[in-house]
């Protein structure tokens, strides 16, 4: 497989054949555009983004990982029935499938699962959707199943290299009234399984030190979630790998932390909420110190396993994704200096940062188009786009980007969210009408929505359909206050802002306050 420098272009409208004849000639194809637009109710366009647009051209883009110069990444495949297949750019720029049919590389842990392969050498390990058991495969090879435990699942492979073995977070269903959980360590030579820590309700995140000598990881209990409070705890390994004593460093009860990421001088690093906003922090013996106290949210909830927003270029910097009011920026940290310098470029919405060294990649969205895996240069700041989360292009003038907006809510609260004009190169509505519009509640309910191009949303702004995402009281990526602000009021003050924001718009004439639906998935349903 090549690489994703050609896109699938979408046939434009008819009537617009004129304006594509005009090239890049900016000027002469709005007029003509202007001149070429039909008079069409709201809600009854005709649109290039259809549904089969929607569902044969898009893939999921999760876990990304480096192994030296190997780029990894997993990819969900809707055609072909919601399988996942692990993806990898080898160094000469050749795109290839590690996977293949009908291989489904899915892990159940905790549900929604993630981090489900690990990349190490000339071995791929990697967590059969249908069995849950560790599988070993030797890309070109045969794979061969490592484990051999039918009451367990994996999640978040993590390769300690000095022991030849996995740590991963094992949950184990023993017909008791709920599984579970515990770090285990995974012999890759026999595949025997021994327990490293458990106790705790839940677990992630497990990290090695460069020296393979300490093993930090996350844990948390009954009732809370991990973005409520958790723990950070360090442990020191025996020769052996055994945990030989371990505390905890961070975190409680009401403290949510977040990816603890050694530095490659061997220094701990992690995300906390404890200031209110998720940030950056660095354990120096007992003492935590800010990186770069502010505002803003370094840190997301823990939905899925193998959640990363910071990666280090060296000891001292690090490349991380974090929001300001919910809008999310991405910027190189020196970590001496508490200096950031942001290298956003043209996205908007970042997540899943992997690397260091001489290349950092990350999963970027962007406005106008979908979302990209790119490779950052941090010595010279160039990006280069590795793949694309859809293969396709939508004409000019069918694609509505978001404004941000706030709103006033009950009991003096503000809420946000993104606006979406309708957009039709080809038709336009009547003198003085007002467009439908559709609230969407978003998921969680502790998710967020970004202005990041969605097609779901072209689909109905394309045919005169306004779109308002709101970020209700409770979304993240604007500080712990604003997401505890649903405790005891879901279904409640989230209804509020959707509600808030629609006749927000309605008094300012945006649109016609006859015509409103609000509509949502999981939570936000």
């Amino acid at each position: 497989m090549g690489g994703d420098d050609a896109a699938v272009a979408v046939p434009a409208d008819r009537s617009l054949d004129c304006c594509w004849r005009h090239g890049k000639d900016a000027a002469n194809r709005e007029a003509c555009m202007t001149q070429a637009k039909s008079i069409t109710p709201y809600g009854a366009w005709p649109s290039p983004v259809t549904a089969d647009l929607i569902t044969g051209g898009v893939v999921g883009i999760g876990q990304v990982s480096l192994d030296g110069d190997i780029l990894y990444w997993s990819e969900l495949r809707p055609a072909e029935g919601g399988r996942t297949s692990l993806m990898r750019r080898l160094p000469d720029g050749t795109i290839e499938e590690v996977t293949p049919e009908p291989i489904n590389v899915r892990s159940r842990v905790h549900e929604y699962g993630g981090a489900s392969y690990v990349a190490a050498g000339d071995a791929v390990y990697y967590v059969d959707g249908l069995t849950q058991q560790v599988m070993r495969l030797r890309p070109g090879g045969e794979t061969a199943a490592l484990t051999d435990t039918p009451h367990s699942r994996y999640a978040d492979l993590l390769f300690d290299g000095p022991r030849g073995r996995l740590i991963a977070v094992e949950e184990v269903h023993n017909g008791g009234s709920e599984p579970v959980n515990r770090l285990a360590a995974i012999d890759c030579r026999s595949g025997a399984v021994t327990v490293l820590a458990q106790g705790a309700d839940f677990c992630t995140a497990p990290r090695l030190s460069p020296d393979a000598a300490r093993l930090a990881w996350i844990e948390w209990d009954h009732p809370n979630m991990p973005w409520d409070g958790s723990r950070l705890r360090l442990a020191d390994l025996e020769d052996g790998g055994a945990v030989a004593a371990d505390a905890v460093v961070a975190g409680g009860p009401d403290e949510a932390v977040f990816q603890p990421e050694f530095a490659p001088d061997g220094r701990l690093h992690f995300v906390s909420d404890r200031s209110g906003f998720w940030n950056l922090y660095r354990l120096d013996g007992d003492r935590h110190i800010a990186l770069c106290p502010m505002e803003a949210d370094f840190g997301l909830p823990y939905w899925i396993f193998g959640m990363r927003t910071y990666a280090f270029i060296d000891a001292t910097r690090l490349l991380c994704a974090y929001a300001v009011q919910g809008s999310w920026r991405f910027g190189v940290l020196d970590a001496a200096t508490g200096a950031i310098e942001d290298v956003a470029g043209d996205a908007c919405a970042f997540s899943l940062v992997a690397g260091g060294g001489e290349t950092v990649c990350f999963l970027a969205g962007t406005p106008g188009g979908p979302d990209e895996l790119r490779c950052l240069e941090p010595a010279t700041g160039r990006q280069r786009v590795v793949r694309r989360a859809a293969k396709v292009e939508i004409p000019d003038g069918y694609v509505s980007e978001g404004e941000l907006v706030s709103f006033p809510s009950a009991d003096g609260a503000t809420a946000f969210g993104y606006f979406y004009r309708p957009v039709n190169a080809a038709h336009q509505a009547s003198e003085g009408e007002l467009p439908p519009l559709i609230v969407k509640s978003h998921g969680g309910p502790t998710g967020q929505t970004e202005r990041s191009f969605n097609l779901k949303i072209q689909f109905w702004t394309s045919r005169g359909f306004a779109v308002l995402d709101v970020n209700y009281r409770g979304s993240s990526g604007f500080g712990r206050t604003y997401r505890a602000a649903l405790d005891g009021l879901w279904g409640i003050a989230d209804v509020e802002d959707c509600a808030a924001g629609a006749l927000f718009l309605a008094d300012k004439g945006l649109v016609d306050r006859e015509r409103l639906i609000v509509t949502g998935g999981s939570a936000g349903g």
